[in-house]
């Protein structure tokens, strides 16, 4: 008891040491930055100081000590075992716990979205600053995009095995750390932060969407990650416009960690019965003893993306359907204007259009919550993308027009919409499909693959090979029709379900392996 009660200490201090190393790392970049401020805070072809380097070393390393004070204490359950049940939270209600949980989840979300959100507000500059071409300063979207894609991936897996809470925290820290992505004298050092920017960011969403889906109750769980999410988008995207809220932000989030819990679920799966305890009293919820199961089978490797044990229907569906759009999202919307100049139209008039059409979609998050969680999970899911894919045919048409997008409304604001709704939709509605042991990078998988599908348009930009708008409307909604069918197919209903239900199927089927 000692000991673990040192080790937890010991873990502690590392960990707001290496938060205290990163934050120092970051402020050590100030004095160069403020040098040049008689050039209008241009740093390009300045030589880094000796403070500067000092400071990247102590981000890098303070991300490390951070990361082992993070290292959870695992004490699984012995084969054999009893395994205690989870009361509520799946029956209880919303308590002062849960909304406080929610807000700082939608803070962890706003970060997510804000720094890559960010890059659109200083690319324009970025060009002038380093004199790089269009070509040169996609790089910058596409190292920040791919950062995103292997931070899902790493970041869910990590949730699985490290926990939630240790996940977000990390990313938290990593996202202090680059803070200093846009003040370096470098570009291509510009470049490999923004990689590092996407890699923590990435990891924050899918995380999130998997605490709070197993905290919860089962009657709010619906509407409530579908808003929260939708919030985090929101907030994220009007954050971005102030760069400089990135440093306070992530130490914000830092600093109210003691607030945010662990899954009481995966406490319990890594043996450690006393802590989730604590944690379900939080929101008015116990563990009640005796056995939850058959006895606890040994480990079964689970790959990554999860296919086995009859997900990988459900895995392919929400794997294509991501994929789809991310190449709406990070494609053909940022192509779209381009092609409207090309039919014709002024830059004034191109932007007032999207605009509009981005206004009739902005109650889509308020309705996509109601469907979700009052109607149905799965048409709900099926609904929105059913209307990405009516308005990418609509402009498909349109698109191969002798009149090349000349009534572009109608299927612009559909594609807005669909597009809006899918995503809102889509990592709650993974996080409601996948088991415990499982749920981390399942989430993180799919969200994920929603940044390939911008990454392959990005790198469609960096080599210079973008398609004709009409073209990638067609290619784009191939796979967008092949994922509406597989979501029909294999989508299965999550509306009101026990979470606990998916757990004991997976037991089952772990069971019969080992038969």
């Amino acid at each position: 008891m000692k000991t673990a009660i040192l080790e937890e200490r010991r873990n502690a201090y590392a960990f707001w040491f290496g938060c205290v190393l990163v934050t120092a790392g970051v402020i050590l970049h100030m004095p160069m930055f403020v040098m040049a401020r008689h050039s209008g805070y241009v740093l390009a072809g300045m030589t880094m100081d000796g403070g500067m380097l000092f400071g990247m070393a102590a981000i890098v390393i303070g991300i490390g000590v951070a990361g082992y004070g993070l290292l959870p204490k695992s004490t699984p359950l012995a084969v054999g075992q009893a395994l205690e049940a989870l009361a509520p939270p799946e029956d209880a209600s919303l308590t002062r716990a849960h909304w406080g949980m929610a807000a700082l989840l939608g803070l962890a979300l706003i970060i997510d979205i804000m720094k890559p959100a960010s890059l659109g507000f200083v690319t324009p500059g970025m060009r002038v600053e380093y004199g790089v071409g269009r070509e040169t300063v996609a790089w910058l979207p596409f190292a920040a995009l791919t950062g995103t894609v292997l931070g899902s991936f790493l970041w869910g897996l990590l949730a699985d095995i490290y926990g939630r809470r240790a996940s977000i925290l990390l990313s938290s820290v990593m996202f202090i750390g680059t803070s200093i992505c846009g003040a370096m004298p470098d570009f291509w050092w510009n470049v490999g932060m923004c990689f590092l920017m996407g890699a923590a960011a990435g990891g924050m969403l899918p995380v999130a969407y998997a605490l709070l889906a197993e905290i919860m109750p089962t009657r709010h769980r619906g509407w409530s990650l579908v808003l929260v999410g939708g919030i985090g988008a929101v907030g994220g995207f009007f954050a971005a416009s102030m760069w400089f809220l990135n440093l306070p932000t992530g130490l914000l989030l830092v600093c109210l960690s003691p607030l945010l819990p662990e899954s009481a679920r995966f406490l319990q799966q890594m043996g450690r019965g006393e802590e989730a305890r604590a944690t379900l009293a939080r929101f008015g919820a116990v563990l009640r003893t005796g056995n939850e199961g058959p006895k606890r089978p040994r480990k079964v490797h689970t790959p990554l993306p999860p296919v086995g044990h009859g997900f990988f229907g459900i895995t392919a569906a929400l794997t294509l359907t991501a994929v789809a759009w991310g190449l709406v999202n990070f494609g053909l919307l940022l192509w779209l204007p381009g092609a409207l100049v090309a039919g014709g139209r002024s830059v004034a008039t191109s932007s007032a259009l999207i605009a509009k059409s981005t206004l009739i979609a902005a109650p889509t998050i308020a309705l996509s919550a109601w469907l979700f969680s009052s109607w149905s999970t799965k048409w709900s899911l099926v609904l929105m993308t059913g209307i990405m894919v009516a308005g990418l045919l609509g402009l498909s048409v349109q698109a191969a027009g002798a009149a090349a997008l000349s009534h572009p409304v109608v299927p612009l604001t559909l594609v807005i919409v669909g597009s809006c709704g899918l995503i809102s939709i889509l990592l709650p509605y993974a996080a409601e499909n996948y088991p415990l042991r499982v749920r981390g990078r399942a989430t993180g998988w799919v969200a994920g693959c929603s940044k390939l599908g911008g990454l392959i348009a990005q790198g469609l930009s960096v080599a210079g090979v973008v398609p004709s708008f009409a073209t990638a409307v067609l290619v784009i909604a191939v796979p967008a029709g092949v994922a509406l069918g597989l979501i029909c197919l294999f989508g299965r209903e999550s509306r009101g379900r026990d979470l606990r239900e998916l757990d004991a199927a997976a037991r089952a089927s772990r069971i019969g392996e080992v038969a």
